[in-house]
């Protein structure tokens, strides 16, 4: 056969196209037939010439040689493919192989043992053993020769051209012994997505040996996350990028673990991607991490029932969350970078106590206390305050986490138990002196009846058991005080209203309080008859306490007085006595206010307060009343305003 055997040449750069092509053509063994730059283009050219030999290149855009090597070999069977790339690696050459390429030259070879090897490819299949008047003799099986060249004398030229390869060969080993032994994971990747190099690392981190991994496209490995390589190589390949990163889920064999991948390109010297170079790294702990931050960095800002900010080591306000403007009324853009003592009252700022609490934090890691803070309007509040020493990982202070919560309620509730205790255990020995003088009444009065009631006149049986009379009253007006008492204090006393009269209601509760003290001395005054609604048997109560109330601490007489007014009634209960002391004015009307351990439970006045609220009206004192005199007055509307059942 007299004819050359015929070649076409596919890569997507027309540089080198144009280098191999001229070579080929000076040797004079091999026809030119088509170039290309794709692996389009590739398909194309082998159905139109069917050649003997394709040159085909491993990464081009749209497609690259993996991908349509086994496509040139459906279109034109006899075509023996020889992939020129400029990756390396046994597993690419195993991989295009196995999809028919006939051998797999990289591109760091001289083009003369490109020459060589392309010549080898044709020289048995085609039967061109004699072109050129090949005589040259091998060893049986081996196949023909290519035609000799000139020989010429070797000069400097071929020593430097030798020693500069010498040292390309050792970069180039380096290079390949980082990239195998890195930590991370690593492949080399055509402009497709295609694998055609990877190194240990991203092995075991998707759980596949080498030869599933060569030639099989990226984007099978992202659980339907392919877009994103997709995306990422265009923008390398068309928008002129030098570095992308994006994330997306693997499967790892061990469960799902999510990896950052980032590419950058490997240009030629015109600066056109030849094809691209990953690093994929396990971001699951980060993101993890990420995501733990965020959850935190949203919690933190919405929380409001705590301040929680950050300050820097000097004290001064870095951040600033919802909770903190909340509580202490600042905004962030009016309190970041100022110092936080401004939250300290002046006596503490000046005293250096902010500092302090520092340096407590630093020496012990965290610090905690209760005080006084202020607010931005000037107002004080009681806080919860946890301080929190910040280290990194080198052990080096960053800042101070400060935690504040607002514990005015809780404080005014823990003092109001602490005053509910108190008034508690006054009650019960307010109570028990209270029991103690009837009870012993009662009982010398009995014993008396019983051991020499025989013996006594008709007048001593009758002061006997009046003292009985007058220790069961009281007793009685205990227990319906202490009752009143528990019912309002559970908000369960309730009304029962009815019209009364004003003059009626005045004068049953002035015969009560003569029955049990014959030598007390009222004078009752009406002006003018009312009927107005109320329930007669509370009301009652709060004039017999009041009435009670000037009988044993004021002094006669004790005038008791009603009058309508524009709103309803007023009741006024007055006696001649000095008045309530300037430091229990205050408290007069406080359950369990008293004068001291002998002056009753201090439940009386208490009572009449509250009853007279029930009806809708109110109770108050007067230091100079009608007269000049001290004055308890009892406000009543004409109907209860708002009624219980």
């Amino acid at each position: 056969m007299s004819e050359r055997p015929t070649i076409v040449l596919v890569d997507d750069s027309p540089e080198l196209r144009a280098l191999v092509g001229a070579r080929l053509r000076a040797s004079g063994l091999f026809e030119v037939v088509g170039e290309g730059a794709d692996g389009g283009e590739a398909m194309m050219l082998a159905h139109e010439h069917s050649p003997s030999l394709m040159l085909l290149d491993t990464s081009m855009p749209v497609l690259d040689g993996l991908e349509c090597l086994p496509l040139v070999l459906a279109v034109s069977p006899e075509t023996r493919v020889v992939m020129y790339t400029g990756f390396s690696g046994r597993g690419l050459a195993d991989r295009a192989r196995e999809l028919g390429a006939s051998d797999f030259v990289e591109k760091s070879v001289p083009l003369d043992v490109l020459v060589d090897r392309l010549w080898r490819q044709v020289a048995d299949a085609h039967g061109f053993a004699g072109l050129g008047g090949i005589g040259a003799r091998g060893l049986p099986g081996d196949p023909p020769p290519r035609p000799p060249r000139p020989l010429r004398v070797a000069g400097a030229a071929d020593v430097d051209e030798v020693r500069d390869q010498q040292t390309l060969d050792e970069h180039l080993e380096r290079y390949r012994e980082v990239f195998d032994q890195a930590a991370i994971g690593m492949a080399t990747m055509t402009l497709n997505g295609s694998i055609v190099r990877a190194n240990q690392a991203l092995l075991d981190m998707v759980g596949r040996p080498a030869d599933h991994l060569i030639g099989l496209d990226y984007g099978v490995l992202t659980r339907q996350h392919g877009d994103h390589l997709d995306e990422a190589l265009a923008r390398i390949t068309e928008g002129g990028e030098d570095l992308v990163a994006f994330e997306h889920p693997i499967d790892s064999g061990a469960g799902i673990r999510t990896v950052r991948v980032t590419l950058t390109p490997v240009r030629d010297s015109k600066g056109s991607p030849l094809y691209a170079f990953a690093q994929i790294q396990d971001a699951t702990a980060e993101l993890e991490l990420r995501r733990s931050e965020e959850i935190f960095r949203l919690l933190v800002t919405a929380v409001k029932d705590y301040a929680i900010f950050m300050l820097d080591v000097d004290g001064n306000v870095a951040s600033w969350n919802a909770g903190a403007a909340h509580i202490k009324g600042y905004r962030a853009d009016e309190v970041v970078g100022r110092h936080f003592r401004l939250f300290y009252p002046a006596e503490e700022q000046a005293s250096g106590h902010p500092e302090h609490n520092l340096e407590l934090a630093l020496r012990d890691g965290v610090h905690a206390e209760e005080g006084w803070r202020v607010r931005r309007d000037g107002s004080r509040f009681w806080a919860r305050v946890v301080i929190t020493a910040v280290h990194d990982e080198a052990g080096r202070l960053r800042g101070f986490a400060k935690i504040t919560r607002d514990q005015s309620e809780q404080r005014a509730h823990e003092e109001e138990r602490r005053r509910a205790l108190e008034q508690q255990a006054q009650l019960l020995a307010v109570t028990a002196h209270e029991l103690r003088t009837p009870a012993a009444v009662v009982e010398g009065a009995v014993a008396m009846l019983r051991d020499g009631g025989d013996e006594l006149d008709p007048q001593e049986r009758a002061q006997v058991l009046e003292a009985m009379a007058s220790s069961a009253r009281r007793l009685q007006r205990l227990v319906t005080d202490l009752g009143t008492a528990s019912d309002v204090q559970t908000e369960a006393l309730a009304l029962a209203p009815e019209v009364v009269s004003l003059r009626g209601t005045l004068m049953s509760s002035a015969d009560r309080v003569h029955a049990a003290h014959g030598s007390a001395r009222i004078q009752t005054r009406v002006d003018q008859e009312v009927d107005f609604v109320a329930d007669p048997a509370r009301l009652g109560q709060a004039l017999d306490n009041l009435l009670e109330n000037a009988f044993r601490h004021g002094r006669p007489p004790i005038a008791l007085t009603g009058e309508r007014t524009d709103d309803g009634v007023r009741v006024t209960v007055s006696d001649a006595g000095p008045g309530v002391e300037q430091r229990l004015v205050g408290r007069l009307f406080e359950r369990f206010a008293h004068a001291g351990t002998t002056a009753g439970t201090g439940l009386g006045l208490y009572l009449v307060r509250e009853i007279a609220r029930l009806h809708g009206g109110d109770a108050r004192y007067l230091a100079e009343g009608p007269g000049g005199r001290p004055a308890f007055v009892l406000d009543l509307p004409m109907s209860p305003q708002v009624p219980r059942n």
